[in-house]
């Protein structure tokens, strides 16, 4: 792994510390988690556009960077489904699909019979981020499909549930 921001670089650490304690552990990483929010928290990307396309509000999103979004209630079917097989090791708890932010805004503005044309197509290069992101942080989930019976929802399946 080679971290291309101070955020990656500490994570990195803290798990080759946990991975090198001598006791056993489970390491889960999951990727651009959306679901309903409760009150007082913040959006998520989802939730995000859809409310920012319902107030007539113009976004810019990414288009060049790959995620693996992820269902709140698949990350924690997969939590629980190691936690029940008492697995161990690294585990990646995912979405299946590999879509930009701007698919998922998309997407999402689609789903919601939302003006799409309000959403604008950026690269991650027109913003001026305090920490540089990495251009594909989706993650292979085929470690949890086969140890741990891990079936995610696709994409819009998890749209569903959050809003019909």
């Amino acid at each position: 792994m080679s971290p291309v921001n101070w955020y990656g670089f500490t994570k990195v650490q803290a798990e080759s510390i946990v991975e090198t304690s001598g006791i056993p552990f489970t390491i889960v990483r999951t990727c651009l988690v959306y679901g309903n929010t409760l009150a007082g928290t913040r959006d998520n990307i989802v939730s995000w556009v859809k409310k920012s396309i319902s107030a007539g509000k113009q976004i810019k999103v990414v288009s060049d960077q790959w995620r693996t979004p992820t269902y709140v209630e698949d990350l924690a079917k997969g939590i629980l489904l190691i936690i029940e097989k008492a697995a161990t090791g690294v585990y990646h708890i995912s979405g299946k699909d590999k879509l930009t932010p701007y698919d998922v805004a998309m997407r999402t503005a689609a789903f919601c019979k939302l003006d799409t044309s309000l959403i604008e197509k950026v690269d991650a290069a027109s913003f001026s981020e305090p920490a540089k992101r990495p251009p594909k942080t989706g993650l292979d989930i085929s470690k949890a499909r086969k140890e741990l019976g891990f079936e995610p929802l696709s994409f819009e399946e998890g749209l569903k549930k959050m809003f019909l």
